[in-house]
């Protein structure tokens, strides 16, 4: 049986969203102009959202609306903030590799290219630790079934 317009599954998956991006109910209901005790029934699966406001949603959160309306596996996702925070250390980085003189990546002085392979290696190796990390340590209250 689909999970789809399944109350319990939006429900989840809203509180999941909330606290994924460190916003409050409130917050969420003043910036989309939702009424509080509107979202309270959605987020105690008494009422589903109309598909605009499910859109609204997702915009607001960076997702798509297939986040919140289906149920999805266990394995952990980034965040705003936690893409922000790669983000930040990568440009940090690339001011201090770029920032020194002899810089050399095999015997050569490094090229703008190689200086970029290694920070895109790196992207790839903090979001994979991340993932894991969240995984990891995320308190079975807060993972999504």
């Amino acid at each position: 049986m689909s999970d789809l317009g399944n109350k319990e599954v939006m429900a989840r998956n809203i509180k999941y969203f909330l606290k994924a991006n460190d916003v409050t109910q409130t917050e969420m209901c003043n910036t989309l102009g939702f009424k509080m005790s509107t979202v309270s029934d959605w987020m105690h699966a008494r009422t589903y959202p109309r598909i605009d406001k499910i859109e609204m949603m997702a915009n607001y959160f960076g997702i798509e609306k297939s986040d919140l309306v289906e149920k999805k596996s266990s394995s952990a996702e980034l965040n705003k903030r936690d893409t922000k925070q790669i983000e930040e250390i990568l440009q940090q980085t690339k001011d201090k590799l770029t920032s020194q003189e002899g810089l050399m990546f095999d015997g050569d002085p490094a090229s703008p290219e190689a200086i970029e392979s290694i920070l895109n290696a790196m992207e790839i190796g903090m979001e994979m630790a991340k993932k894991k990390n969240k995984e990891k340590y995320t308190p079975k209250k807060y993972k999504k079934d």
